[in-house]
């Protein structure tokens, strides 16, 4: 009798062991197919969480640890207004997603109504120069700066701290230091600034006097009036064989062949402008809104939609230069992609809008 229960217990045991093994290779799959559809960039997340919203007020100036150490290098006052130039749209009636999605699970359908009113927005990214001037008025530090790291893509690494593939958490990567430590923005003044979490973003909109687009208001911005059109520009990618946007050519991941004359970021405006005068649209640098990520919208007609009401993913939009075809196909207007809020990368940044 104790030897058939034990044979039993053997036999159960036996069977959980296979389940769970097809079970990890069935989530290794569906890792692996989601892999497929971008570069990883909407995968990255911090191991941790860090409160640190609390240490970063931009109207406390009483303790000398929120300032970053070139807080001081420039006056307090310019003459000229930083801030980039704004381009008002009227707003109206447009058609926002797609009913022909090239990736489905991102939530790019079905295609809807929406009416939007009239809304200003930046005609390009904001650049390393913009920030800087922001970080030294206020004395801000960002979460990349607080958290001691964040997340470069392997290809821009140098060999001594290039570990994993593709995306590695590099301690000293912050807007300063892009692809780790080692690098500089010294002559990357006027490309977009990099390493900005959305709450950096939304620090610098606010001090701006400004705010983040919501989705509908950058896919509207993004179409440059055109209806049922890839690109900002239209379907084809390169009409005339001219490069539009700031993309990757040549064999994702491992070359770049920089056809388009970059194999980084681009200095802002350096691509043609969409029907709105609107640079970079697609391309250079992932942009970040104001909304958070769902994936199950409705045909329903909507009115200056915001998104949900809470959620653990921010929507970002446009791709940026390591988007490809095969891997990333999303440098499409109707294209979206996400990332957790305090995340930050070498090909994210923003651009502010604001009320009309």
């Amino acid at each position: 009798m104790a030897s058939a229960r034990s044979s039993s217990v053997v036999l159960v045991l036996c069977i959980l062991a296979v389940r769970s093994i097809i079970g990890d290779t069935e989530l290794e799959q569906l890792s692996s197919e989601s892999q497929s559809t971008g570069c990883g960039c909407q995968g990255l997340k911090r191991d941790v969480t860090v409160y640190v919203s609390d240490e970063n007020k931009l109207e406390h100036h009483d303790d000398a640890n929120i300032y970053s150490k070139t807080a001081n290098e420039s006056p307090h006052k310019t003459e000229h207004d930083i801030r980039s130039k704004l381009v008002l749209l009227q707003g109206d009636w447009f058609m926002m997603g797609t009913d022909d999605p090239e990736i489905p699970q991102d939530g790019e359908g079905p295609q809807r109504r929406v009416r939007l009113d009239p809304f200003y927005i930046e005609v390009h990214e904001v650049t390393n120069q913009q920030f800087q001037h922001f970080t030294n008025q206020t004395g801000y530090i960002t979460e990349a700066e607080r958290f001691g790291d964040s997340f470069v893509f392997e290809g821009l690494l140098s060999e001594e701290v290039a570990a994993a593939p593709w995306w590695s958490p590099v301690k000293g990567a912050d807007w300063r230091h892009p692809e780790g430590p080692d690098s500089t923005i010294e002559h990357k003044m006027n490309h977009p600034v990099l390493q900005v979490s959305w709450s950096d973003a939304q620090a610098y909109c606010h001090w701006a006097k400004r705010r983040l687009p919501t989705e509908a208001e950058w896919e509207l911005a993004c179409r440059g009036g055109l209806q049922d059109r890839l690109y900002p520009w239209g379907n084809k990618l390169m009409p005339r064989g001219q490069h539009y946007a700031n993309l990757w050519q040549g064999d994702f991941p491992n070359h770049n062949t920089a056809e388009d004359g970059y194999a980084n970021t681009s200095p802002v405006m350096t691509f043609p402008a969409n029907g709105f005068g609107l640079y970079d649209m697609v391309g250079n640098a992932w942009e970040w809104t104001a909304d958070w990520w769902n994936v199950h919208h409705s045909t329903e007609d909507r009115h200056n939609p915001k998104g949900p009401e809470t959620g653990t993913d921010r929507v970002k939009k446009g791709g940026s230069y390591m988007c490809h075809k095969s891997y990333c196909y999303r440098y499409r207007c109707a294209a979206r992609s996400q990332n957790t809020p305090d995340s930050s990368a070498s090909n994210l940044g923003f651009r502010c809008a604001a009320d009309a």
